[in-house]
């Protein structure tokens, strides 16, 4: 299956190797994909050999793949307050960006982790620093794109006032590696108001973090009602979201070009599912508002 070269792809597994990723993405008519660049819930550090980075890069090329990015292990909390734990943290995120740069990817998709002490502030310089040794110490192209997180208990990131507190944490010339990832579904349970206030979303963006440092968009309608901080995707149009708010956004002249990336259930047949969610979020493209 070809690819259909516009902005809009999906997570793929890298079951089999790293260097299989495209492949998948191809599959799908993907030229933008997400991938683990480790097992992500593992401490672990596999290193990547020169070879596989090699054909990595080479099938991204043959698939004309034009954006990529991995997402973080779940294991790691740039917030926490446990000296051992943020240290290991910042030690397994360094580790993750290093591979980035070696495949190639344009970016890295990291949550900002629990300030499980309830000290916010803490948890968001702690996050700062840690993302800022990470960027010392692998330079490169490499960019580090925070997600707004559905906000649950002691999360950092479930406010766009969090994400922007991070970045002013971040000295320059640091600071512009980083962008934001825009995850729909966190952002309905944190309690934006996708379908009835979508432009005063937005609005909201511009005043805090900056919309238009929106560099990548994770696609997701919600299982959990608006407000819950309930953490659960759910196919386009198939949860508590709607489907309006996916045709707004497909609409969207100033996200036109800003790449989209499906989290959406795999169910038995990943390649069936996510192909289902992609032609639907195409057709959104092509509709009248």
């Amino acid at each position: 299956m070809s690819c259909e070269h516009d902005e809009l792809g999906a997570h793929v597994s890298v079951a089999g190797g790293i260097d299989r990723g495209p492949a998948r993405a191809e599959e799908i008519g993907a030229a933008v994909f997400q991938i683990f660049t480790k097992q992500p819930n593992r401490w672990a550090e596999p290193t990547v050999a020169d070879a596989t980075a090699d054909r990595f890069r080479a099938e991204c090329a043959r698939i004309g793949a034009t954006f990529t990015v991995s997402h973080d292990s779940y294991l790691i909390n740039l917030a926490s307050p446990d000296p051992m734990l943020w240290r290991r943290s910042a030690e397994c995120f360094r580790g993750e960006v290093l591979r980035a740069g070696l495949l190639g990817l344009d970016a890295v998709v990291t949550h900002p982790g629990n300030a499980t002490d309830g000290d916010r502030v803490g948890g968001i310089e702690r996050n700062a620093e840690a993302i800022t040794e990470a960027l010392v110490a692998v330079p490169g192209r490499t960019r580090i794109l925070l997600e707004l997180t559905a906000g649950a208990g002691t999360s950092i990131g479930g406010t766009f006032e969090d994400l922007a507190s991070i970045m002013d944490g971040i000295p320059e010339p640091h600071r512009s590696r980083l962008g934001v990832c825009f995850d729909t579904c966190h952002a309905w349970v944190a309690g934006y108001d996708l379908a009835g206030d979508f432009e005063g979303v937005w609005i909201r963006a511009d005043d805090t973090f900056g919309s238009h440092r929106v560099e990548l968009f994770h696609l997701n309608d919600a299982r959990t009602p608006f407000g819950s901080r309930l953490d659960r995707h759910a196919n386009i149009g198939e949860g508590t979201i709607g489907i309006g708010p996916f045709r707004r956004l497909m609409n969207q002249g100033r996200f036109t070009s800003v790449p989209k990336i499906l989290e959406t259930p795999k169910g038995e047949d990943a390649v069936t599912a996510d192909r289902m969610n992609l032609r639907l979020l195409r057709r959104l493209r092509t509709e009248e508002r």
